[in-house]
Order: structure tokens, then C-alpha cells, then sequence
């Protein structure tokens, strides 16, 4: 899977893709969880990952590409640390051939074209969170988007272990307590917002 636009280190971006013909991408919870796993191996060593969701046939992500990935793998072994462009092929790649072989398919899981776009105004931080977060709610999945098992809302509110960076977010809304009031709230920019992210569903 290419990925034609390269990374820029220490820039945040919201990245984004959905089943190959807006088919599924996850049909039971090990799928999820499995995904996870494999998003640790390959992406976490490229980018530090501050929030996600997990719906059936897409997925989002906030994420900022690490810096000095370069010098690191001038000081090691350059195939141990492939580029952020590489680490996603490789993700999308491992995922579709279990997926694939699991449930007797074949062929492009994912679309080939994978979106990923920078976010240059550290003001939209906040609400890419919140975006993120409530999208099971905004197509219908769940009720409410808090209770939603595959994302990292939970994992941000919790005190569990994560990877997450978590406590950068908490500082970015000044405190669990606002997280969480921001998040009950009714966000009447989101369809602004979703024109500035150029989402397409």
C-alpha cells in the first residue's frame, strides 16, 4: 500500500481509513484487539498515538510522528526502523492477511488511499478528540459514545496503564474534570469541522 504524501516528524495528524468498497473491517472483538496489538508493534515506534476510534468498517486516529526518527535509525539498524509511511503499509498489511485468512477472502481489505491530514493549528487539538470520540454515536452505532468499547475515551478518562499519552490531553482541556464536561456537551461545530477534516464517508 503506498502512501504518496510523506510524514513530517513532530507534526500531529488525523488519519483515517475504511474497508476496501466500504466493506467491514472488523466483525468481532478479537479483530479489534488484534488490530490494537499490531498498531503497538508498528506504529507506536513512529508516532505517539493521543486518541482513537474503532468502527466497523473505518477508523480514526490522532496521532504525532515521532522526531529524530532518521538519526535513530542511522544508530541502528535501518531495517529495525522503518519510516511512519512504512510502519502504516506494514499495519494494513499484517492486519489484511490474518483478517483475510481468518475469514476465507481474498484481495484489498483496505482502500488504497489512505488519509492522513495535518493538523498545522494546535486549536483544533480539542476538537479532533471530541470528533473522534463521538463518531460511534454520530453513525448511529451507540447512544452514547462514552460507553463505546473500541476507543480510547475510556483509556483517557481510566488511570490504567496506557500508551496513550493521555496526560498531554488532560493538559490540553486543563483536567480530567473538563475532559469529561466537554465531552457531555452538544458541539454545534461539528459540522464545521468535519468540513475542515474533508472526511469522506
Amino acid at each position: 500500500m503506498t502512501l504518496t504524501v510523506p510524514f513530517v516528524e513532530g507534526t500531529f495528524y488525523h488519519v483515517y481509513n475504511r474497508g476496501n468498497n466500504k466493506e467491514n473491517i472488523f466483525k468481532e472483538a478479537g479483530n479489534y484487539n488484534y488490530f490494537l496489538s499490531l498498531w503497538k508493534k508498528h506504529i507506536e515506534p513512529v508516532a505517539e498515538t493521543y486518541c482513537y476510534v474503532l468502527l466497523s468498517n473505518h477508523f480514526h486516529a490522532l496521532i504525532r510522528i515521532r522526531e529524530n526518527l532518521s538519526l535513530t535509525s542511522k544508530a541502528n539498524d535501518v531495517s529495525r526502523m522503518p519510516t511512519a509511511e512504512q510502519a502504516f503499509a506494514n499495519l494494513f498489511n499484517a492486519y489484511a492477511k490474518a483478517y483475510n485468512k481468518a475469514n476465507n477472502r481474498t484481495g484489498k481489505l483496505f482502500e488504497e488511499r489512505f488519509r492522513k491530514k495535518p493538523v498545522l493549528d494546535s486549536g483544533y487539538l480539542m476538537q479532533i478528540v471530541y470528533y473522534i470520540h463521538q463518531n460511534p454515536q454520530n453513525h448511529g452505532i451507540i447512544p452514547d459514545f462514552r460507553l463505546y468499547s473500541h476507543s480510547s475515551y475510556k483509556g483517557i478518562v481510566s488511570n490504567k496503564p496506557t500508551l496513550l499519552e493521555r496526560e498531554t490531553i488532560l493538559r490540553w482541556f486543563d483536567g480530567r474534570e473538563n475532559f469529561l464536561n466537554y465531552h457531555k456537551e452538544k458541539h454545534l461545530y461539528l459540522k464545521e469541522l468535519a468540513k475542515f477534516l474533508k472526511e469522506e464517508n
